[in-house]
Order: C-alpha cells, then sequence, then structure tokens
C-alpha cells in the first residue's frame, strides 16, 4: 500500500520523477528510524572514544569538566574490579552487581555525551583514533543503516525490477559461459597451431648453428693472420709510447722549477692573509659576544612573555568553561520561555473563546427577552379585542 501501480507502458523511473512521495514510506516513520540509528552510531563511537580517553584521562580533565572526569574515573574503577572479579573465580552474584553498575555507568557517561554534544566532536577530532575491531563494527552498522534507508525507499515495483534485473544478469553470464568456452577452445587450437610453428622454427635454429660451425672452422686461418698483424701493431704503439713518456718528463721537470717559483712568490702574500684572518678572527669573536648579550636580554624578555601568555591562555580556558555552562543556562531560560510563551497564547485564545461564547449566549438571551415581551403584547392586545366585540352585541 506505499507504492502506487504504474500506467501501462510507463517506466517506472518516470513515475518516481512526476511523483516521487508515492515510492516513499511515511516521512516521519522513516526520520523515526533514521534518528535511532544515528542515535546508536554516535553512542558506539562514544563508546569506543571513551577506551581512550580514560587511558589519558589527566590530559583532558579540563576540557571534560569535573562531572565527566569524576564518571570516568568511576567507570575506570568499575572495569578493573569487574575484570578482577572475571579473571578469578569468585561469587556470581558480587560479578552481577558490578556489571549492573558498569552498564549504569556507561549509560550515564553516554547521557552526559549526548547532553554535551560540542564536546564529543571536539574530543572526536583532537584524539587520533587508531583503526580497531570496534570500528570496523561502526562502519558495518553504517552500512546497516545506509542499507535499510535504501530498503525504506524501495517500492515494491522496485524490487520486483531489481529481481527481473538479477535474473537477466544470470542469463547473460551463463551466455557468456557458453561464449568462453567456445573461445577456449579457439585458444586451445591456436597453441597447437603455435607449438607446430615453434618446432618448425627450432628445426631451422638447429640449421643454422651447423651452418655456424662449419663458418667457425673456416674462419681459424682468418685469425691466425689478424693475432700477427695484432702482435706487430704493439710493438709500433711500445715505442710510440717511449717516446711520449721522455717528453712528459723533460715537461714535469720544467713545471717542478715553476712551482718553486710560485711558492716563494705566494709565501709573502700568505702572511699578509694570515694577519688579516687573525684581525678577522678577533672581530668575529667580539661580535659573538655582542651576540650572545643581546640574546640573553631577548631571552629573559621572552621567558616573561611566556609566562603573561600562560597565564592568559589558563585565563581564556576558564573563560571557556564558565562561557559552555552559561550557553547551557541560556538554552535552558530560552526555552522556558518559550513554553512561557505558548502557554500564555493558549491563554489568550481560551479567553477569546469564551469571550465569544459569553457573546453568542448574551446575543441569545437578549433574543429570548424580545421575542417574550413581543409575544406578551400581542396577547394583551388579543384580548381588548374580542372585548369590543362583546360589548357591540
Amino acid at each position: 500500500g506505499m507504492a502506487t501501480p504504474r500506467k501501462a507502458g510507463m517506466p517506472l523511473g518516470v513515475v518516481k520523477a512526476l511523483d516521487p512521495c508515492q515510492l516513499k514510506p511515511d516521512n516521519m516513520e522513516t526520520e523515526r528510524i533514521l534518528t535511532v540509528l544515528d542515535e546508536t552510531t554516535v553512542k558506539l563511537e562514544i563508546t569506543g572514544l571513551i577506551l581512550r580517553i580514560i587511558g589519558s584521562l589527566e590530559r583532558y580533565a579540563r576540557m571534560l569538566g569535573p562531572e565527566m572526569t569524576s564518571s570516568l574515573l568511576e567507570h575506570q574503577k568499575l572495569s578493573m574490579e569487574a575484570q578482577h572479579l572475571l579473571s578469578s573465580p569468585g561469587d556470581e552474584k558480587s560479578r552481577r552487581v558490578v556489571e549492573q553498575r558498569l552498564k549504569c555507568s556507561m549509560r550515564n557517561i553516554l547521557r552526559l555525551f549526548m547532553a554535551n554534544p560540542l564536546l564529543y566532536h571536539g574530543l572526536k577530532y583532537r584524539i587520533r583514533l587508531r583503526e580497531s575491531p570496534a570500528d570496523v563494527f561502526i562502519k558495518a552498522f553504517m552500512e546497516f543503516r545506509d542499507f535499510t534507508l535504501e530498503r525504506l525507499l524501495t517500492s515494491p515495483d522496485e524490487e520486483k525490477e531489481k529481481i527481473q534485473l538479477m535474473e537477466d544478469i544470470s542469463l547473460q553470464v551463463e551466455k557468456n559461459t557458453e561464449m568462453i568456452s567456445a573461445l577456449q577452445e579457439e585458444l586451445a587450437a591456436a597453441i597447437q597451431t603455435r607449438d607446430e610453428e615453434v618446432n618448425r622454427k627450432d628445426k631451422m635454429i638447429e640449421n643454422l648453428k651447423t651452418s655456424i660451425e662449419n663458418l667457425a672452422k673456416s674462419g681459424k686461418a682468418d685469425i691466425q693472420q689478424i693475432i700477427k698483424e695484432g702482435e706487430k701493431q704493439q710493438k709500433e704503439d711500445e715505442k710510440a709510447s717511449q717516446e711520449r713518456c721522455a717528453r712528459l718528463k723533460q715537461d714535469i721537470q720544467r713545471l717542478r722549477v715553476h712551482l718553486n717559483a710560485l711558492v716563494l712568490k705566494h709565501r709573502a702574500s700568505e702572511l699578509v692573509l694570515r694577519k688579516e684572518k687573525c684581525k678577522t678572527e678577533s672581530e668575529i669573536q667580539k661580535w659573538v659576544q655582542k651576540y650572545d648579550t643581546d640574546m640573553s636580554e631577548k631571552q629573559a624578555v621572552y621567558e616573561e612573555l611566556q609566562a603573561v601568555y600562560k597565564e592568559e591562555k589558563d585565563q581564556l580556558s576558564l573563560l571557556m568553561e564558565k562561557h559552555a555552562l552559561l550557553l547551557q543556562e541560556y538554552t535552558e531560560i530560552e526555552e522556558e520561555r518559550r513554553m512561557l510563551k505558548e502557554k500564555e497564547e493558549e491563554a489568550a485564545r481560551e479567553e477569546a473563546r469564551r469571550n465569544a461564547a459569553a457573546t453568542c449566549i448574551q446575543a441569545f438571551w437578549k433574543g429570548y427577552l424580545v421575542r417574550k415581551i413581543y409575544k406578551s403584547k400581542l396577547r394583551k392586545g388579543r384580548g381588548r379585542g374580542k372585548g369590543k366585540g362583546k360589548s357591540k352585541k
């Protein structure tokens, strides 16, 4: 009853485009179902977040506030107590009591987080979460939520079309399977043809190898001739190399003389440069000392500014906490004002209805009195008329 039948010859997509509301369930029911699923997803994420917050509770104590911090400490104590009872066999009744208290503590923490969504989102983006089995379950639950939404927004006609589409796909798969079988047979024939071609080429390669061996035997005489010519060329190269070494020795002797002259020439300039280097090092030392003095003064100023910054940062944190409390109080006051205004408007409407009813009653009563007076006058007039008629007789 949630979807209307299609008109003859009209596709389902056209009907959905013309009147999409006919293919959707009741909006209020869908919103309620999605709200429950979204709240469950948020609670699962908060549960996974609580385990990481408890591990470093001192770090987030100021951000969480005293009530949330105390609840998390109590939950941590109950968790440790439950683990101890599970690890050591003991009284079953005590274990059940601790488990019940642990469940109540978890519900209380979830209630506090749901009442302050800004805190939950701030912690979520501040803590770097690693992948865990709980995250895998949350992703699966979110996929279930999307699947539920798709099922809620799918009409019976669309479901029939999906089933028909799956049947068509199955038929197409069967056809493709037959086609693959035929192609495999063609592939086997092609492989056989290729193997025959490979055998033919292997025989050709054997013939070529035999030809190469024959060429190698006939080329031995040529190789011996080439070796003789190489030995002759080697002797000529050795003679040319000896002549070149003699020329290089003469060049080395001349360059050594020139080097000694350059060493004597540059020793004087080296002394001058050393004096300038000493002078430059002394100036650098002075500049370093001056830099150290200036940096010490600036470091002192920086430490003073850092202390002021830290104090102002602490004040800002306190102001942020006060702002969050004031914002919550402001929201409650606004809600009370809205409810008071609705009551005043309802009272005004009730007063108007009463005034209208009183006016109607008064008008009816006045009409009744007028009719009564008019009837009494008519009766008196008729009585006088009858008396006059008798006297004439």
